[in-house]
């Protein structure tokens, strides 16, 4: 692909995203995704006034062109944008993959959405330190969790639990083996004024916490599993492909008789009837059942009028592979 293609490609997301942009250069989204929209070698997502190019090329050479004319076009385009960060997927140092600074001195470190801020470390890792496409999640979080007590568990960065705290939640408890994720929460705590109790925010392995948990007879109106699509160490496997109903069932007995139970599968190449069917299967004994689905926004997938592509592998009826499912439990008696 040539400059010239891949400008109007970005004209048109902007103009889709047209009433994403607000004046003071706060929020966040995702502006343009290449895999749906067009070139699947770029990815642009806006973090405040901090644009981030994603280079998914492999190898990474056959897209500097293109990320080279789009740094370029959007640079022009928007005069208020003060940084830029390249991360590139497939580059053969970590550095890179976490990101570099190509354009201005100093990325933006902060956020706010639906009036919650969030901390960001835009180069923590292949990541950006906030998942834009749980956005909708979050509100959920801020319209259902007041006066809940709630566990984050995968929590990375914090961003559900720090939802749930701006809704008023009694207690949050976040849960990731990583100490440099969960510092980051605590700074999200601190820009919205939350008291920080270290008891609630604890680095440890999924599997003895819970277990731990269990024996100390804890209960939670609200547990969050979002965990990587694979994981293990000494004490078990997360593996979303093959092993999400252990997963689910390892938090089952921590909700209370009414609370909910949020499972997230962002598997590429598991489908959403798949996922269904697990999720179904789960609550044949009736003491499940799937409450909501929640999409995934428009500006993560590409709106209607810009997706020129199909996903590798159909999330009906969720609307992205990021799925996302509210389950409502009910204990028994």
């Amino acid at each position: 692909m040539t400059r010239e293609p891949i400008i109007a490609l970005l004209e048109n997301a902007i103009t889709a995203h047209e009433a994403l942009f607000e004046a003071r250069h706060e929020t966040a989204f995702r502006l343009f995704n290449g895999f749906t929209e067009g070139c699947p070698t770029l990815v642009v997502d806006v973090y405040a006034a901090t644009i981030l190019l994603h280079n998914y090329a492999d190898p990474p050479a056959q897209g500097y062109a293109i990320v080279e004319a789009a740094q370029q076009f959007l640079q022009t385009r928007f005069p208020w944008v003060r940084a830029m960060v390249l991360k590139i997927r497939n580059a053969a140092t970590a550095l890179e993959k976490q990101g570099t600074l190509v354009y201005g001195t100093r990325a933006d470190h902060r956020v706010r959405e639906h009036g919650v801020s969030y901390a960001l470390d835009l180069k923590l890792n292949r990541d950006a330190s906030l998942y834009l496409d749980t956005r909708n999640l979050r509100r959920w979080a801020l319209q259902h969790l007041q006066g809940k007590s709630v566990l984050n568990t995968f929590a990375y960065t914090g961003s559900l639990g720090v939802a749930a705290q701006a809704a008023g939640a009694v207690r949050v408890v976040h849960l990731d083996l990583n100490r440099r994720f969960l510092n980051i929460a605590k700074t999200s705590y601190t820009l919205n004024g939350f008291a920080i109790d270290k008891q609630n925010f604890q680095v440890a392995d999924f599997f003895p916490y819970i277990n731990r948990l269990k024996r100390a007879g804890e209960r939670f109106d609200c547990v969050f599993i979002d965990p990587p699509f694979f994981a293990a160490t000494a004490k078990g496997v997360v593996d979303l492909a093959n092993k999400q109903t252990q997963l689910i069932n390892k938090v089952r007995p921590l909700i209370s008789d009414g609370g909910y139970l949020v499972a997230i599968n962002n598997a590429l190449f598991c489908s959403g009837k798949a996922y269904m069917e697990t999720l179904e299967s789960l609550c044949a004994d009736g003491y499940l059942k799937i409450e909501e689905l929640i999409a995934v926004p428009d500006d993560f997938t590409g709106y209607r009028q810009t997706r020129v592509a199909a996903p590798l592998t159909d999330p009906a009826p969720f609307n992205h592979a990021t799925k996302i499912a509210v389950l409502k439990v009910r204990r028994k008696m």
